[in-house]
């Protein structure tokens, strides 16, 4: 099993880049940029990352990213990511930035924009690593500083394929965001919304129904709503499942308990996605490894939520096809073929 996972070409589709900060970064880049930290040495920090829920987990995922101030500082952060993504044998990434926590501490969208996209293209060139890049919305704060975050990003528009909704979501249903949902979709943006993780199966619905997305962000709250998971599986509507956040952030209380392959047997396109992996206790092979272990996946599933990742990116037909042809070749190798 360990040679199928580490072999197996990957696709990552939910992804905070702030969220790879690890702790050994958090201090070199406080030393770069002259930030006293709370925390004495990087074990102190690592040993905070013991959280109750989602809110928990917020408070020391916006301090820790108080490091990152330059256009260096992120492509150093996103590098990183990548190099850690290459060895796990991830193709493409779509990954999440938060303009919002950066811009209010007076960090130019020009450097969090150009060092990320920098650190994309290099790996691009040196790895075929192919990639998009989504803007988050942070849902605890109102519209309209998401509509002013929506105007500032005009001018990096060719370089952003899509809007995504995190943070706290209890509270702040997707109807908040009706407005500029709509005005990201006329700009030409491609819809996603993390909805169904701490929220109720409602907050998915809504998502597809109010803010028009294409695809949903967690979503395993559809878990209980039989009449969602038909709907979703009959429209192949993704859902980008993070099973080790799910552990770490108590929406699950034992990997058992997980309900992904519930939803892959009936029909529906999920996908294995590492989320925060800094703080959430591994990358992409690291979550795959989690349901083999913690939940009996059998390489067949696996390859399955594989394929599912290929389905539900953003890349063009013909590299699909390419991706999803790898995957398959990798599959047969070890016995396993599936249907389509």
């Amino acid at each position: 099993m360990p040679t199928f996972i580490s072999e197996l070409p990957k696709v990552e589709l939910h992804l905070h880049i702030e969220g790879t900060l690890e702790p050994e970064m958090v201090f070199a880049l406080a030393k770069r940029n002259g930030i006293t930290l709370k925390y004495p040495d990087e074990n102190a920090l690592r040993a905070a990352y013991q959280f109750s829920d989602l809110q928990s987990f917020l408070d020391v995922y916006y301090q820790g990213m108080q490091v990152l101030q330059t256009e260096q500082d992120f492509f150093d952060l996103t590098w990183a990511y990548l190099e850690r993504s290459h060895a796990d044998n991830v193709r493409h990434v779509e990954i999440f930035f938060d303009p919002q926590a950066h811009t209010e501490r007076d960090v130019p969208l020009a450097a969090v924009i150009g060092g990320i996209v920098r650190a994309l293209e290099q790996a691009r060139q040196q790895w075929s690593l192919t990639s998009r890049l989504i803007m988050s919305f942070l849902r605890h704060l109102s519209q309209d500083a998401a509509f002013d975050t929506l105007r500032q990003a005009e001018p990096f528009s060719q370089q952003l394929s899509g809007i995504g909704l995190d943070s706290a979501e209890k509270g702040n249903p997707p109807a908040k965001f009706a407005k500029v949902y709509a005005a990201a979709q006329a700009q030409g943006y491609r819809l996603v919304a993390h909805a169904g993780e701490e929220g109720p199966a409602s907050y998915i619905r809504d998502a597809l129904d109010i803010l028009n997305v294409e695809r949903i962000d967690h979503g395993v709250a559809a878990i209980h709503d039989t009449p969602l998971m038909a709907r979703l599986a009959q429209e192949r509507i993704p859902l980008t499942v993070c099973p080790l956040s799910n552990l770490k952030l108590k929406v699950i209380n034992d990997m058992s308990e997980h309900p992904i392959l519930e939803l892959l047997h009936a029909g529906l396109c999920v996908t294995v996605n590492s989320d925060d992996p800094a703080y959430f206790g591994g990358y992409m092979t690291a979550n795959y490894r989690a349901l083999q272990h913690g939940l009996g996946a059998s390489n067949h599933d696996l390859l399955q939520l594989a394929l599912n990742s290929v389905e539900a990116c953003w890349l063009s037909p013909e590299e699909k096809a390419v991706l999803a042809r790898d995957i398959k070749a990798h599959g047969e190798k070890f016995g396993i073929t599936l249907k389509h």
